[in-house]
């Protein structure tokens, strides 16, 4: 298998009033700071200028196996000579095979049109156990519980503690460990926690792959007697409802390790440390249970002492067993880990009752509480989590289910205390205190948000602040709901990562977030996951036996992948996936197309404003969408894109077919759904018509009137929304691409129901699940979920500020904004070829716009205007001197295009 992975160099190597920077180092599917996933990586790099127009004419990348040499311009590893070329994506590595456990030094030098050239900052990087043949070590554990345990659908499992000791008697050139702990692991040498990842590895099914994460600890390592410590938490591998609905839900066993530490001396000489019997292994620690719908519990008073460094005394601790080893095949993390990313401080806390106290950290987010206390030994501290109070201020749980969601903390009274779960998070805003040792103050507490190490990517605000709100609402959303892989929610007891949330969802987090290599790793799991038939389920990495055969769910597999290749011209993960996505697109057709129609749906337009605030789903025909026609309209789409990544994976005559069996489609679908009485799609849903429209499946001549009753429907629901997570997903760029883009920030700005605006009107701090998600039924109202954002952030950042990518990857962009009087936009998008920005303001008609261009990109660009010479850039007419060169009127705008560098329009 052939792994992903790239460089963005960071850092500047010249003078500082250089004009050129080559910057924006990053390793894209690392296992850790400085381990990559692949023996043949690619590199990528941005370039910065304040000049104007500003293209890479050619490139020079050094890969070298010490400092000095790449000091000295050698690239032993390899020289990529000067190429002539403006590629700063995805350049392949063509030097000698790489090797584990020694450093690589790299930088790239840049040469541009304007006759600058400019050298990276050096950056290094390892590479992680890629062969299963590197691997000496041996899976260790304990396959069965203890007395204190419960192996049960209420399960209860306390955390494994192991620890070798070993001696090191040369002096250290190197030192690396790779690691697997499944589920969960804390890697301790001689007493201090290694790294600042959490809940690691990332999750994966365990039956098809397993991660790893490699570590420099060189330091950590000193001549004499060292000892290293591992702690085991259950994560997704001890399943959270044990031996509970195995028909659904999948299990795998106990938690169980993996170690190999490979030590190299400065003369030259190895040794490998590995697990083996020769560990020693306790389960009577501090951690009595730690279970991710449940909660962890805490007995200080059964803290281990020094257990992870030398010199302890573990006579009563037991040998570990030898165990088999996961199904899945060992391989490097791909991504970055979990870490803690935001901290933050509570709003209040307030007595319930005797004992009892409310916590309101101000914010629904998911992670964990830190608590300092100060009591006696054997005090209880228990903390409960909740989404919202019920009137009496008491925690609201009903909508949690079955999760118990409550941490404990026993003290063992030896002044002050601080402490957070290691192996659990919650979603939450509040937290019920009980047990406290005298009185709490908010003082004593700290949220700390846990969630994927990436980038924040976009930023934007408006004149409304309802909308403004909604942008903060789905980045705390987004944020919570990644945990090494995308979940539906963070609180109750499912948290599952369904396909159907992400279909477009993920396109619009990708302006918020840089998520680039958590959504590769993301298509890994979906392809693990493919049966052997070709079904794909609606859940991946697949927790749930959930295979429903339906289009709108799986299908987000190829939505995905054309997210990463539009916003990060990632093509990689489309010839890597293409197989699976054929397969599965066979599968489909073979099994449920009759007579062109695909007749299989499972969920529908999901989450339809019901008719009744206290309902969950909609039991009104004349609001719903019949499966036939989801499924159909959404596989002609996903056809359209397998011709292009049948192009892209080199298989020509596979295009050729969808192209066909696109054509039958299109015909039957018209022939069995449109009604050429009334110029509508079945029953006239909005979405009925509208996913036809936007797919291109309504005749040339019926479009305006297929999109007049798209309006109809809109104005008979009084502007508000009538969608599902389906209708939802296309619904704003559908309105603005007809000319409507009034309708869409009507949209937009509403607050009442249903709306975003409604959500934040009733004290939502994030997205709901539902759009009535004060008052339905608890059995399915999560309050942070993120599926109902539809394309609401892609119509914000492309539609409304006007970032939009129009050659994959931004090499091309589009500026196109939607202009509003008495409006004023601010937005930035680090892509991944640099930051774009746009800020414009409109006053009775008069437009101020500045405007961002990365170097080696070009903007196109659409200023209202009767005429080229009512438009100003920095107050001057535009011509050659402006580096902005015009290009014709249309629709009311002057085209203009341009190079990078600041601009600022007016007309």
């Amino acid at each position: 298998m052939r792994f992903r992975f790239i460089l963005f160099f960071v850092g500047v190597a010249f003078a500082a009033r250089a004009q050129l920077q080559v910057q924006n180092l990053t390793i894209e599917q690392q296992a850790s700071p400085i381990g990559i996933a692949t023996l043949q990586p690619r590199f990528s790099w941005q370039l910065s200028s304040d000049k104007r127009g500003v293209k890479q004419t050619a490139y020079e990348i050094l890969v070298a196996s010490s400092k000095a040499a790449l000091e000295k311009n050698i690239g032993d590893v390899w020289s990529s000579g000067t190429v002539k070329s403006d590629n700063t994506l995805f350049v392949h590595f063509s030097g000698s095979s790489l090797q584990v456990n020694r450093y690589y030094y790299v930088k790239v030098k840049v040469i541009t049109n304007k006759g600058e050239e400019a050298w990276s900052k050096p950056v290094f990087f390892t590479v992680g156990l890629v062969k299963q043949s590197e691997w000496k070590a041996k899976w260790i554990g304990h396959d069965g519980g203890f007395g204190w345990d419960s192996i049960t659908q209420w399960s209860r499992l306390s955390a494994r503690y192991f620890r070798k000791e070993f001696p090191v008697a040369k002096k250290i050139k190197k030192a690396f460990v790779n690691i697997v702990g499944l589920g969960m692991y804390s890697l301790l040498i001689n007493g201090k926690k290694i790294g600042d990842a959490v809940l690691t590895p990332a999750p994966t099914d365990y039956r098809k792959t397993v991660l790893s994460n490699t570590y420099d600890v060189t330091e950590h390592i000193t001549t004499g007697n060292n000892a290293v410590g591992v702690v085991l938490g259950n994560g997704r591998f001890f399943t959270m409802r044990q031996n509970y609905k195995p028909y659904k839900i999948n299990n795998f066993g106990f938690p169980k390790l993996l170690f190999q530490l490979d030590i190299i001396y400065e003369d030259g000489t190895n040794e490998t440390i590995v697990s083996d019997q020769s560990w020693k292994f306790t389960a009577d620690g501090p951690i009595r249970t730690n279970n991710e719908y449940d909660g962890e519990e805490y007995d200080a008073t059964k803290e281990l002492g020094a257990w992870s460094s030398v010199n302890y005394d573990a006579a009563k601790w037991i040998q570990p067993q030898l165990v088999a080893a996961p199904a899945g095949q060992v391989r490097p993390q791909p991504n970055p880990s979990m870490k803690v990313m935001e901290k933050i401080q509570p709003k209040s806390i307030n007595r319930l009752r005797d004992g009892i106290y409310i916590l309101d950290m101000g914010q629904n987010f998911a992670g964990w509480l830190q608590i300092k206390v100060n009591g006696k030994k054997g005090d209880k501290v228990k903390m409960r989590f909740a989404e919202s109070l019920q009137p009496d201020g008491a925690l609201y749980v009903a909508n949690l289910r079955d999760a118990k969601v409550t941490d404990m903390y026993t003290l063992n009274g030896g002044g002050e205390e601080v402490w957070h779960p290691q192996f659990v998070y919650h979603g939450f805003r509040y937290v019920e205190i009980s047990g406290w040792p005298g009185t709490p103050d908010v003082s004593d507490f700290e949220g700390q948000l846990v969630y994927d190490q990436m980038q924040t990517a976009g930023q934007l605000t408006t004149s409304n602040a309802t909308i403004n709100q909604v942008v903060k609402n789905a980045w705390w959303g987004i944020a919570s709901n990644y945990k090494g892989m995308p979940v539906d929610c963070p609180q109750r007891n499912e948290r599952q990562p369904w396909l159907g949330d992400r279909a477009q969802g993920a396109y619009g987090e990708s302006f918020l977030f840089n998520n680039a290599a958590f959504y590769a790793k993301w298509l890994d799991d979906i392809e693990a996951a493919q049966t052997a038939a070709g079904a794909i389920p609606d859940v991946a990495p697949a927790f749930w036996n959930y295979y429903s055969d339906n289009v709108t769910w799986p299908g987000t597999y190829i939505l995905v992948a054309e997210m990463l290749r539009q916003q990060f011209d990632d093509t990689q993960s489309i010839i890597k996936h293409y197989p699976s996505m054929k397969k599965w697109m066979l599968y489909m057709k073979n099994r449920y197309m009759k007579d062109f129609i695909v007749t299989k749906d499972k969920y529908g337009d999901w989450c339809v404003p019901p008719e009744d605030l206290k309902m969950i789903r909609s039991q009104d025909s004349t609001r719903t969408t019949k499966g036939a026609l989801l499924a159909t309209a959404y596989y002609y789409r996903l056809l359209g894109l397998m011709q292009n990544f049948a192009a892209i994976a080199g298989h020509p005559s596979d295009g050729a077919e969808y192209a066909r069996l696109k054509e039958n489609i299109r015909t039957a679908f018209n022939k069995k759904f449109f009604r050429a009485d009334s110029n509508q799609y079945d029953n006239g849903t909005v979405t009925a018509n509208l996913l036809p429209w936007y797919f291109g499946m309504v005749p040339e001549d019926k479009k305006q009137a297929v999109f007049t009753n798209i309006i109809k429907k809109l104005n008979a629901d009084k502007m508000h929304i009538s969608t599902g997570v389906i209708g939802t997903q296309w619904l704003m760029r559908g309105l603005t691409q007809n000319g409507r883009s009034d309708a869409a920030y009507t949209l937009a700005s509403n607050k009442t129901y249903p709306s975003w605006g409604y959500m934040v009107e009733n004290g939502a701090t994030t997205i709901w699940e539902l759009w009535n998600g004060n008052t339905a039924n608890p059995q399915m109202n999560s309050q942070n979920h993120i599926m109902l954002l539809g394309d609401l952030m892609i119509w914000l950042f492309e539609d409304l500020a006007g970032i939009k990518s129009k050659a994959q990857g931004f090499k091309e962009i589009e500026m196109k904004p939607a202009f509003r009087n008495d409006e004023n936009i601010s937005a930035a998008y680090k892509s991944v070829r640099g930051e774009i920005v746009s800020n414009w303001t409109q006053e009775n008609g008069k437009l101020k716009w500045t405007i961002t261009i990365p170097a080696n990109t070009v903007a196109r660009i659409y200023v209202p205007a009767k005429s080229r010479k009512e438009v100003k850039e920095s107050g001057r007419m535009i011509d050659e001197k402006n580096a902005v060169k015009f290009i014709t009127m249309s629709g009311g705008d002057a085209i203009f295009e341009m190079g990078s560098g600041i601009y600022h329009f007016t007309n």
